[in-house]
């Protein structure tokens, strides 16, 4: 049962290291997401699964352990997924990975703002889901997830719209806003239905790459009493991100 989860942005921008000399830019952000991770925490879930966008071949589950880096992004900079397990037990999280990295840039994110955060409170997995994962999909995966434990928390990587200003990655389009404050309603009030309300079409054409993590949330959260709070509201780059805590 679903029982905490949190919403964060998932651009690798949020990593000091990536940003560079723009990183205080978004130290809001991050301290919200640090906020949001308190949640999780005082949940005291038995599984903690970080959900995200992946383009192949980073879709799918990821187990405890998976190593990550932001190589793509000019740093050498590795991440592990929660503990680490098997042979690369002795290795630290700091190290860069071998080539072959498991984790999507998302999910690399969740994994390094687990880190940062000293997450020791339960296993942790990983999910990768498509950008335009047909919503019913990502409802029944969330569902799935939802079962798992007893006590299962979230993290939920995932930007809203691209698309807020003339320089953003998917240049102005008059349609985004609207979209994403309807997305803030629904995550600041941890309402399913209104995020299972979101149009996949739409969301694909705003470069949001949230939607389908944040329904797959959706899909874990039918059924519970979850209360929500939306603790950050941004889009300096033309790209809106949101943090959100539910529990």
């Amino acid at each position: 049962m679903l029982v905490a989860a949190a919403v964060c942005p998932c651009p690798p921008l949020l990593v000091p290291e990536v940003a560079a000399g723009a990183a205080p830019e978004l130290d809001a952000v991050r301290d919200a997401c640090a906020e949001a991770l308190g949640v999780l925490a005082a949940a005291r879930p038995e599984l903690l699964v970080v959900v995200g966008p992946a383009d192949p071949p980073g879709r799918g589950p990821h187990a405890e352990g998976a190593t990550g880096s932001f190589r793509g992004f000019g740093v050498d900079l590795g991440v592990r997924l929660g503990r680490a397990t098997g042979p690369a037990a002795g290795d630290s999280a700091e190290k860069s990975p071998e080539a072959g990295d498991a984790l999507p840039p998302s999910l690399a994110v969740g994994a390094w703002l687990l880190s940062r955060a000293g997450w020791t409170d339960a296993p942790v997995e990983a999910l990768g889901v498509g950008e335009q994962l047909e919503t019913g999909r990502c409802v029944d995966a969330g569902r799935n997830l939802a079962v798992r434990a007893d006590r299962v928390a979230l993290l939920v990587m995932g930007d809203g719209s691209a698309c807020r200003t003339l320089k953003a990655p998917g240049y102005l389009d008059e349609r985004a806003e609207a979209f994403d404050s309807a997305a803030a309603r629904a995550l600041g009030e941890a309402d399913p239905e209104a995020l299972i309300a979101l149009d996949a079409v739409l969301a694909y054409e705003l470069k949001a790459a949230g939607r389908a993590p944040w329904q797959v949330l959706a899909g874990a959260a039918r059924g519970t009493a979850l209360t929500g709070r939306l603790l950050r509201e941004e889009a300096p780059y033309g790209v809106n991100y949101l943090v959100a805590a539910w529990s």
